[in-house]
């Protein structure tokens, strides 16, 4: 019979214990045990750092978050710090950043209760105003009405006329921004279509997104609008917000937006993603888009709302995702009326197919498979004609592509950022 000195259980432990909490801390804890509490040392390092944090079932960033939390939601302060103070400090891998950490404590504010997190930032602001020079973190004055969500932006409106009703997402990682980026949705739709992309991209760039007019927020003049007028619309937010020249993306009339904006405004595109949408519709789809401008008059948006959630949505995902397109209809038909109609008048009757070889930026055409609104021709056409675009086609998806293939749209976005 061998006997192994190892205690495995012990070393795996300490392992853990110095990859999350680093040497230095752990160095001073082992050299600060007596008689008294080594037996206690010696259990937390075999059962909290090797039984628990040893698990490979969830990465040591999770593992530190509901350590965090768990310490916030007991009042268990002088543990918390010393988290903190490990989670800021530690390896890559590992690694918090402030804003994360900020993450944290806002989210036990709602689940451990707001005395909780109140005094959770107290500690961790502290920690940072130790370490943040050594992290590259500043603590800076801030008013709180001031503060954003960065899940939204901040909203404002226009000054000139119709009002345009926009958010400005500003990059997260404090850097600045590798793109300046405009996400401009489809007809009866408005600005949160983009949320879920949106957050994505302002990771690294400046996300603008904003309501057309006749949609949303934004102003609902009267008349029937045109591609051009639209357009206009955009640049004068550009300009406003100076913010050009930008990487257009839009979906349906979005994308015949951007097109009309790049030959209009070429100063103020960098790049263009097109997706479900076309440069100019034949005379039997006119007709019915006309006709559609009648019944609207006539009955109501309500009368043709379910043939239209029919056009942006397949079969398939009509059925599993049933939320989602009452959503899609909830808004539509609560869309201004004249402002809906002004718009699809602009719609049917977009134009720009003999001009796209003037447009002289890197152009992404999206297509999907299944879209019966803008079919695949009509992304052909783009792509063929518009010098420096290339077509990409989803699979599965309909008219509204970015909501039923939402990593797909967004991959092949970032894809072409890359490029850029």
């Amino acid at each position: 019979m061998s006997y192994d000195p190892i205690d495995h259980d012990f070393e795996r432990g300490m392992q853990n214990r110095r990859r999350i909490l680093g040497d230095d801390w752990v160095n001073r804890s082992v050299a600060n045990a007596t008689s008294f509490n080594a037996e206690f040392q010696n259990l937390i390092s075999r059962f909290a750092w090797n039984e628990i944090w040893g698990r490979p079932g969830l990465d040591a960033k999770i593992r530190r978050v509901i350590v965090l939390a768990t310490t916030i939601a007991l009042g268990r302060w002088e543990e918390f710090e010393l988290h903190v103070r490990a989670a800021l400090l530690g390896d890559a891998e590992t690694r918090l950043t402030p804003d994360e950490m900020k993450e944290v404590l806002m989210q036990s504010a709602i689940y451990a209760g707001v005395p909780a997190a109140n005094t959770a930032f107290t500690h961790a602001q502290k920690i940072l105003s130790e370490i943040g020079e050594q992290i590259g973190y500043t603590l800076a004055p801030l008013a709180p009405a001031a503060s954003v969500h960065p899940g939204i932006g901040r909203e404002n409106a226009s000054r000139s006329k119709p009002a345009l009703h926009y958010s400005v997402r500003t990059p997260r990682n404090g850097k600045t921004p590798r793109h300046t980026i405009v996400l401009s949705h489809a007809l009866g739709c408005d600005l949160t279509m983009w949320d879920e992309l949106a957050n994505q991209l302002a990771a690294d760039c400046r996300v603008i997104a904003y309501d057309h007019r006749g949609h949303g927020s934004s102003d609902a003049p009267p008349g029937l609008y045109s591609i051009a007028e639209l357009a206009d619309d955009a640049a004068r937010l550009l300009r406003e917000l100076d913010s050009g020249p930008v990487v257009w993306i839009g979906l349906s009339m979005g994308g015949m937006v951007g097109q009309e904006l790049a030959l209009r405004h070429p100063s103020l595109v960098a790049a263009l993603a097109l997706a479900n949408t076309t440069s100019a519709y034949p005379a039997a789809a006119r007709d019915a888009w006309q006709q559609r401008i009648e019944t609207v008059r006539a009955q109501g948006i309500e009368t043709i709302a379910d043939a239209v959630m029919g056009r942006y949505f397949h079969d398939h995902f009509r059925t599993q995702h049933s939320a989602t397109v009452t959503r899609f209809r909830q808004r539509l038909t609560t869309t201004d009326a004249d402002g809906y109609v002004g718009c699809c008048h602009a719609v049917g009757t977009v134009d720009t197919t003999a001009r796209l070889p003037q447009i002289s930026v890197p152009t992404l055409v999206i297509a999907g498979e299944l879209d019966q609104g803008t079919p695949l021709v009509m992304a052909q056409t783009l792509a063929e004609k518009i010098p420096q675009a290339h077509l990409l086609v989803l699979q599965d998806a309909s008219h509204l592509s970015a909501m039923e293939q939402p990593q797909a749209f967004a991959d092949a976005v970032q894809e072409f950022l890359q490029t850029l």
